[in-house]
């Protein structure tokens, strides 16, 4: 297997090898996942898998943890539709890591594209282990026993706000409550620090006045998103791209109106910050 680094910070392309082997080979699962745990996101250029297929590469990380707010692919009981029309255009355009308003967020997302825009649609990523390390020691020290509040409902506030959303996004607002996380979380795997807070779904940090949270958020925000801590990736069709959610963000880039884009998206579990 080849592995080209894409950007400074994180990112690289596989490539020389079947993708498909990683479901019963373990030296192949082996290299793929040393190679996500080092460039904490990963992508394969003309992936052909089925959903099932790529359910099955999932499941070599782990158990596979739904989403409460997007449909299935027809024959799969969690491999995600995300997709989005000139009619249904996507919503979500800040940067974030998956699903952190859950008390243990999952660990790795996985996305295949099945429909590509003409142009646009890139997805963006930045590391958090790289923004960790950029803090001064003393903002480190300072953040380092500071949690912070992540609600579903701010995140999904737009789709709640539309008519019907409510009703339709009720059960999904009952069985998540606001959850707390460290604003410093240490990778279970690697044992490097990473920054945990992100623009859509956490509120506040807890321990700080309202003013004072809302600067060191605001302060925070900025930082992760710093361009030496990027990497942009160009979608084609059939592209597989995996990232690791404890450490990196990421930010769909909807600049591909009125065009038609598809993706199928899996999240496997993961296990509760620290």
């Amino acid at each position: 297997m080849r592995i080209t680094k894409a950007a400074g910070a994180l990112g690289a392309q596989l490539s020389d090898f079947n993708i498909v082997d990683v479901i019963e080979s373990d030296e192949a699962f082996a290299a793929v996942h040393a190679a996500l745990l080092e460039h904490e996101v990963v992508f394969v250029r003309e992936a052909r898998i089925t959903p099932l297929q790529q359910r099955a590469i999932a499941l070599r990380f782990g158990p596979i943890e739904g989403h409460p707010a997007y449909d299935v692919v027809t024959g799969t009981a969690d491999v995600q539709i995300l997709e989005s029309t000139a009619d249904k255009p996507s919503k979500i355009e800040m940067w974030h890591s998956d699903m952190t308003f859950r008390p243990a967020p999952p660990m790795l997302t996985m996305l295949h594209g099945q429909v590509i825009p003409a142009f646009g649609g890139d997805t963006l990523f930045a590391s958090m282990t790289a923004a960790y390390d950029a803090l001064s020691r003393d903002m480190q020290r300072f953040l380092d026993p500071l949690t912070a509040r992540h609600d579903f409902a701010h995140g999904f506030k737009e789709s709640l706000a539309e008519p019907g959303g409510f009703e339709r996004l009720k059960g999904a607002l009952a069985d998540n409550p606001p959850v707390d996380h460290p604003v410093i979380r240490t990778h279970p795997q690697t044992g490097r620090k990473a920054l945990y807070v992100n623009s859509l779904f956490t509120l506040r940090i807890n321990e700080l006045t309202a003013p004072e949270s809302r600067a060191v958020l605001d302060l925070l925000i900025r930082h992760a998103t710093t361009d030496e801590f990027t990497l942009r990736v160009s979608w084609q069709p059939q592209t597989l791209l995996m990232w690791d959610n404890r450490s990196t963000q990421h930010k769909p880039v909807n600049d591909f109106f009125p065009q038609h884009r598809r993706m199928h998206r899996i999240t496997v579990a993961g296990d509760v910050p620290c």
